[in-house]
């Protein structure tokens, strides 16, 4: 099979869908690959470690021209005019973004396989943990920078001085970015308050930071009262494959403290919040109700090096799968089926057809799979 890797075009999105390792194993496995010239030097892969590794360098349109291609965002408008019924394997996020892009994959029937709602055996989302993991952590240092005074914020240093903790964060949701989000703003020394609803997941993860976090169950009362007095509030929000459902009002919004920040990592589902809009590198930032909002839809982006290796080793096995048995590979693993969101002209994954309104649209896979 001829395995393709596109350079990604959002606005700094520097990561990379293979690392040169990743090829390697690509062609030792019998495939051949095809690189986008330049796709990996952001995340500091020259096309020449490529090229030792196996890959062959080619334009944009070869690389799009395979039978499997590799990317780390979504297809942009631009890049539509290449989809040919190809199989497509990257973040797609369908019920966050525009209806576009779900119409042009449905047009061109284009096989689309999404990282964010493929499953392991434990129903977790390993494609998605990775960069979830770097977006958490990112989360509490990106808050921690705007709120200071000279970016708008209201001057506290989140963290311990001289022993005294400094600022409230608050952190909406208990998976894997909400975590990660609890355990760097605990580690800076910042007063954590964590709202979610698995405590007997969550604690025990974070160690001996937990006795730092203060977990709350998650209800509208107990956000809206924890809201009034935060420096730094964290959406961390998620229900795979659908849009995020909004759990911090308007209301609750404009009840925050002049120079908070808000840092909505569920922007890439629609935001939790619902005063959230995308933003980008270029213009992460917004005011409104004079909280100050960071909506950055590829947050890992900042950090390509990191994200990519990170990205490569949890995908690589996924990818060979899928390079060696075709579609026959999620035929046999119900959860890499659920990564399956457009086949053959239909929308495959129920709450990605329900979140835009599109249910004629919606085919149950395995039934398509299983009449051909």
């Amino acid at each position: 099979m001829q395995i393709g890797v596109v350079k990604e075009i959002k606005d700094q999105e520097y990561r990379v869908a293979l690392t040169p390792t990743g090829t390697a194993a690509l062609a030792q496995a019998g495939h051949s690959v095809v690189l986008e010239a330049g796709a990996g030097l952001g995340a500091g892969y020259a096309d020449t470690a490529y090229q030792a590794t196996g890959a062959q360098i080619v334009s944009t349109a070869a690389a799009w021209a395979s039978d499997l291609v590799l990317k780390v965002k979504e297809p942009l408008a631009t890049e539509y005019a290449y989809f040919q019924g190809q199989m497509l394997f990257t973040y797609l996020h369908l019920a966050g973004v525009s209806p576009a892009l779900t119409d042009a994959l449905l047009r061109t029937h284009v096989t689309a396989v999404a990282y964010e709602t493929v499953q392991d055996y434990a129903g977790r989302l390993p494609l998605l943990a990775p960069m979830s993991a770097v977006a958490g952590t990112m989360a509490a240092l990106v808050g921690a920078s705007y709120l200071a005074k000279y970016t708008g914020g209201k001057g506290i240093l989140l963290g311990a001085v001289l022993g005294q903790p400094h600022g409230q964060v608050v952190v909406i949701g208990d998976g894997v970015v909400g975590q990660h989000a609890a355990r760097a703003a605990a580690g800076l020394g910042a007063q954590v308050t964590m709202l979610g609803r698995r405590p007997e997941r969550t604690l025990p993860w974070l160690g001996d930071l937990a006795t730092q976090v203060q977990y709350q169950q998650s209800s509208p009362e107990a956000i809206a009262q924890c809201l009034t007095a935060a420096d730094l509030v964290i959406g961390a929000v998620l229900i795979p494959g659908a849009k995020a459902p909004y759990v911090v009002t308007e209301a609750m919004v404009q009840g925050m403290q002049p120079g908070s920040v808000i840092v909505d990592v569920s922007i890439d589902q629609g935001g939790c919040i619902e005063t959230s809009r995308p933003t980008s590198h270029s213009h992460p930032v917004y005011e409104r109700h004079g909280v100050l909002h960071y909506c950055v839809t590829n947050m890992p982006g900042a950090y390509p090096r990191t994200s990519t290796v990170a990205l490569t080793t949890a995908t690589l096995p996924y990818v060979l799968r899928l390079a060696n048995e075709g579609l026959a590979a999620v035929q046999q693993d119900a959860g890499f089926l659920q990564g399956v969101h457009t086949y053959q002209g239909a929308i495959t994954l129920q709450p990605v057809a329900e979140a835009l309104g599109l249910m004629a649209s919606y085919q149950p896979l395995a039934a398509m799979l299983h009449s051909l």
